[in-house]
């Protein structure tokens, strides 16, 4: 299953990022999509699993919920928009990922990419993908690709696609 995975877009979507998710079997959007439009402009591409985000209207939270768990062929999948990070996990998750940790850890938010374990709970990979929309502090837009194999990621890509402004 091969996977394409972005957030905050912030209403910015563009054709060099749906090149890119143009050979995915789904798209994860980690939150603030920015319109529903985004949303659904992707659906066009691969079927979509997002969650809003802080930004997302009342449009975006119709369609896609604050927390979405589930089965991906295999893998165990936990994604929300303000989620933090192992160690650093945010109070609204932090309970749920100790109880029943996930093996797939997503959230966005940060607009920082970041790809690491969680140290505490070996089975558990977090990844944030950045933010491909041009809204934020960050200097260079990101993007992440990976597939999924009998339960495991693998063949995981990190995407830049430019810098911000």
């Amino acid at each position: 299953m091969k996977i394409g995975l972005l957030s905050d877009t912030h209403g910015y979507l563009d054709d060099q990022i749906l090149r890119l998710l143009g050979d995915r079997d789904e798209i994860w959007h980690a939150g603030d999509f920015g319109t529903i439009a985004i949303s659904e402009r992707l659906q066009q591409v691969a079927p979509v699993r997002g969650v809003y985000g802080n930004i997302d209207g009342p449009d975006v939270r119709a369609v896609h919920p604050k927390v979405l768990r589930f089965d991906a062929a295999g893998l165990d999948v936990l994604m929300t928009h303000i989620g933090g990070y192992p160690g650093k996990y945010h109070p609204d998750i932090r309970q749920e990922i100790k109880t029943n940790p996930p093996q797939l850890f997503i959230s966005g938010h940060s607009h920082i990419l970041k790809i690491m374990p969680d140290k505490s709970l070996p089975n558990l990979l977090h990844i944030n993908p950045g933010a491909a929309g041009k809204h934020g502090f960050h200097k260079v837009r990101t993007m992440v690709r990976f597939t999924i194999e009998a339960g495991q990621v693998r063949d995981l890509q990190v995407l830049e696609l430019g810098k911000r402004a």
